[in-house]
């Protein structure tokens, strides 16, 4: 389940942010037979540029994502009770 959450946010993050979008076609889309070679090298590069783009998306809606913050920490105790 989580590897697919990260696969959603990934997809998302493409969709709507052209630097990550930029990242993606430069290193996948145009040497895949390349990618084999760095592939630690190139998942640590994409992460840093995964937490830019968040970070900067959290910095423009931080009211949403501090609704989101206090709605999923309202949903734990909910479950855990």
């Amino acid at each position: 389940m989580s590897v697919g959450t990260v696969a959603l946010l990934a997809m998302i993050l493409i969709a709507y942010d052209e630097r990550v979008r930029d990242l993606w076609s430069r290193r996948v889309v145009a040497n895949p037979t390349m990618e084999l070679a760095g592939v630690s090298h190139q998942v640590t590069n994409a992460m840093a540029f995964v937490a830019a783009a968040v970070r900067s998306q959290s910095v423009l809606h931080s009211p949403l994502l501090v609704f989101t913050l206090a709605a999923a920490v309202l949903t734990v105790f909910m479950l855990r009770t």
